[in-house]
């Protein structure tokens, strides 16, 4: 599973998921990417789960790329812990995605393997998604 190796500090505020994402909109490295419409924290579970459903799905072809990483930690307090006395202990690793942000890639394989394989992976997350093609720079292609 992703997790850091190494942080500076081990407990974060939660912080808010306001606005669209910033960067990462685009399909770079493959053909076919999953694009992410609501605003969420992912686990670093999730994110296994829908790799591992992906390449089940795929077999041997292709390559998935995943384009996010659960960088923030979050906290529990132990059951029958009373509130107060400061900040529970480290429960997890999420990575804070927003409204826009694609979080995998898949290339070398056929539109409909894509597809499927996308769309096994969106029922590992808990934000809806869709599927994005990747666009031609220019409009033209290189061939002829």
């Amino acid at each position: 599973m992703l997790v850091p190796k190494r942080v500076k500090h081990r407990r974060e505020h939660r912080g808010k998921l306001r606005g669209s994402a910033k960067g990462g909109k685009t399909v770079t490295f493959g053909d076919y990417g999953l694009q992410s419409l609501d605003s969420h924290w992912i686990t670093n579970r999730q994110i296994e789960a829908a790799r591992v459903a992906m390449t089940r799905y795929m077999k041997r072809g292709g390559r998935v790329w995943i384009k996010i990483f659960p960088h923030k930690s979050y906290t529990e307090k132990g059951v029958g812990v009373r509130m107060g006395n400061g900040k529970g202990t480290p429960a997890g690793w999420v990575s804070p995605v927003k409204r826009g942000k694609v979080l995998f890639e898949v290339g070398g394989v056929s539109e409909e393997v894509a597809n499927e394989a996308l769309r096994l992976a969106s029922m590992k997350l808990p934000v809806r998604t869709k599927v994005i093609k990747r666009e031609e720079v220019g409009g033209e292609s290189n061939e002829g």
